[in-house]
């Protein structure tokens, strides 16, 4: 799904490129000033909850439950709203992912990634 696409806070933002910046991290990356972050909204709700993040920075293996887990979080009436929103911002313009993690791949993005484009798709 290319309306979405996922940028690490700490690049270089591309404005002819990124279409609307969402920080999609439950907290404000460290050592990176608002004006350099180029943020266009802060959408804290589509991250994992910090007990979610913790367990999975305990042991990086168990990633594949983390995915698991993080989905079902997803899917609860608490996080809905905020992926609503994301899929209509993303039915106007391109929408950039803009989040903190070092390992993009092993983090929550891709599982945020599908359920954006599942969502997407009703």
């Amino acid at each position: 799904m290319d309306t979405f696409r996922v940028r690490r806070v700490y690049d270089d933002p591309d404005p002819a490129d990124d279409g609307t910046r969402v920080l999609v991290d439950r907290l404000w990356p460290r050592g990176v000033s608002k004006e350099r972050a180029d943020i266009d909204e802060w959408v804290k709700e589509v991250a994992p909850s910090e007990e979610l993040r913790s367990w999975l920075h305990q042991d990086a293996s168990r990633y594949e439950e983390f995915a698991s887990r993080y989905q079902k979080e997803l899917d609860d009436a608490r996080h809905k709203d905020a992926v609503r929103h994301l899929v209509e911002l993303g039915r106007k313009e391109p929408v950039t992912l803009v989040t903190s993690v070092k390992d993009v791949d092993h983090s929550h993005i891709p599982t945020l990634l599908r359920c954006l484009s599942r969502d997407g798709r009703h």
